[in-house]
């Protein structure tokens, strides 16, 4: 799924690090990932993106989130 030069963070393997460009969704999605730390230039390390839930790296906390709002977040290599 290709959008705004980017990919969605549920397609990214894991080992990846990868910049968030833009976040799709409306304003609870947006403070709900903003409160994570999870902004647009923001840079994130994949560390297990296998079934179930994404787990991320973000400002050297590790974090997992769904992957219905990991579809939300575009990103692009870093």
């Amino acid at each position: 799924m290709r959008v705004a030069q980017g990919v969605t963070l549920d397609r990214v393997p894991s080992g990846s690090r990868v910049i968030v460009r833009q976040i799709i969704g409306g304003a609870g999605v947006h403070t709900r990932l903003l409160q994570m730390g999870i902004v647009p230039g923001e840079v994130i390390e994949v560390i297990s993106n296998n079934a179930g839930p994404v787990v991320i790296k973000v400002r050297g906390t590790i974090i997992s989130i769904g992957r219905g709002i990991a579809r939300k977040i575009i990103v692009e290599k870093a």
